[in-house]
């Protein structure tokens, strides 16, 4: 089986800043990203949460449901607590077929706050990254025992951001724990993400594609803007539009035989950036670079 394209919601309705995006339908999303050419979607807060729901609306538009964020707080919670918090996306994800929990620490995060720099993000002690590996790995070990395995999203204004720190995370945690490698999150922090995925290709279960425009990257760097706001100027664009080597990065998982999704998760200001349209070209340089590459 060849790797799957999928895409983001985030494309057409915003997450993290529900203005953007916030008139828009799910019928619409799921209308426009099959009509783009795309295989599945991610979950959004838009989506069902019972998952026979979820999968009847997608057969309804011939897509399949790839994942879902879930935010853990393993800072601040026991292993337990954290598992219990979980049970209602997990069922969800795995009574409807996914296989991958795009999972994240959120402790201190700042990411949502569109008032504090990235800059602003949480540093953890030394004790603080032994806490939050063996919890992960543990709570990572329970999920996979239910069918689903943790892809770990480092993320800006997060504790988990750069080459260095997924370097510490994936070297502490077992391999219960799998990486989603997010090609624009690297890029914004200044990491290699051909590097990243040259050293933990074999943990790689995840992939999001997400370039980065470079004029509008220096502009946030610059004035050290908060990540709502880089969003909002457009630093965040579809796969071959941006800076990111996905070529390079794509042999690599061509060499690995992975055999996951390629999601486009591309956030942009739905009013300025067309969603049908930057779907569209998403999906089409999307397929175009995994096809050279043999991955489709």
């Amino acid at each position: 089986m060849s790797v799957q394209l999928g895409i983001n919601p985030l494309t057409w309705t915003n997450d993290d800043l529900a203005s953007l995006g916030a008139e828009t339908s799910i019928e619409q999303c799921l209308s426009e990203g099959k009509q783009a050419g795309f295989a599945g979607f991610e979950l959004g807060h838009k989506f069902p949460r019972q998952a026979d729901h979820l999968v009847s609306l997608l057969n309804q538009y011939d897509l399949k449901p790839v994942s879902g964020w879930y935010s853990t707080q393993l800072l601040e919670r026991s292993v337990e607590e954290e598992i219990a918090a979980a049970q209602g996306h997990l069922a969800l994800l795995r009574d409807s077929g996914c296989k991958v929990m795009v999972t994240c620490e959120v402790t201190g995060c700042v990411h949502g706050n569109q008032k504090l720099p990235v800059s602003h993000r949480p540093q953890l002690s030394q004790q603080q990254w032994s806490q939050l590996s063996e919890k992960l790995t543990e709570f990572a070990s329970y999920t996979q025992s239910q069918g689903v395995q943790v892809a770990y999203h480092h993320h800006m204004g997060t504790v988990v951001q750069s080459a260095d720190e997924v370097d510490r995370l994936m070297s502490a945690t077992g391999p219960e724990v799998g990486l989603l490698l997010d090609t624009g999150h690297l890029t914004y922090d200044g990491s290699d993400p051909l590097a990243v995925a040259q050293r933990w290709i074999e943990r790689i279960n995840h992939v999001h594609c997400k370039d980065i425009r470079a004029n509008v990257l220096k502009d946030a760097l610059n004035r050290d803007l908060s990540f709502l706001d880089s969003v909002l100027n457009g630093v965040f664009t579809v796969p071959g539009d941006g800076c990111v080597d996905y070529p390079a990065i794509f042999d690599v998982l061509k060499q690995a035989n992975y055999r996951g999704w390629l999601v486009v998760e591309a956030e942009q200001d739905p009013a300025i950036a067309n969603p049908l349209t930057y779907a569209t070209l998403g999906f089409s340089n999307l397929q175009r670079m995994a096809s050279e590459a043999g991955l489709i």
